[in-house]
């Protein structure tokens, strides 16, 4: 197995148990039953790099049909490791959605080990409903977006029932669903 293969499994292990798993996304299972969700792993050493393979990942997905990718998550192992770099970093990502033509069409949802919402401490157990084994960038369908949040009987309650279950968990089992926290 080589390391982009080791950072896609260690990603799909945290879709299934965490995302999945605990049903912080009630969008997610569908799709990854479909096989509809695409892992790409960024092989950029710098940040010149790096944006070079996401405006050609968002080109390439805006020319896939969603029957055949529904949602991707770009993974980036080797940079952003810094939380708030990370941050900056996606103000440059959503802009090249705009510069693409692609806002409306795109949106991108942030993950990173290190996920610290605004106003909490870095240690508050709210921020593990965004935390992944590395940085990564989701992008979505917005017209899919649209479908399962209309059919969706209480969109707003997520977040907020979310953190209940960050809150309901063991420390032994968030050890066990993030270990690269450890």
């Amino acid at each position: 197995m080589n390391s982009s293969d080791i950072v896609t499994k260690k990603v799909q292990t945290w879709l299934t148990e965490v995302v999945i798993g605990l049903n912080l996304c009630p969008f997610a299972n569908q799709p990854y039953i479909q096989q509809k969700i695409k892992f790409q792993v960024s092989s950029a050493q710098n940040l010149e790099q790096l944006t070079e393979e996401l405006e050609q990942t968002m080109q390439t997905l805006h020319k896939t049909p969603s029957d055949e990718v529904e949602t991707l998550l770009f993974i980036v192992p080797r940079l952003l490791k810094d939380f708030y770099e990370y941050n900056d970093y996606l103000e440059i990502a959503d802009q090249m959605l705009e510069n693409n033509q692609l806002t409306g069409i795109f949106q991108i949802a942030s993950f990173h080990p290190n996920y610290r919402f605004d106003g909490l401490v870095s240690g508050s157990v709210e921020n593990l409903t965004n935390r992944a084994p590395y940085p990564i960038f989701h992008f979505l369908r917005e017209e899919t977006l649209t479908k399962v949040i209309d059919s969706y009987p209480d969109v707003d309650a997520i977040p907020d029932n979310n953190i209940e279950k960050m809150h309901a968990l063991s420390k032994t089992q968030i050890r066990t669903l993030f270990p690269f926290l450890n």
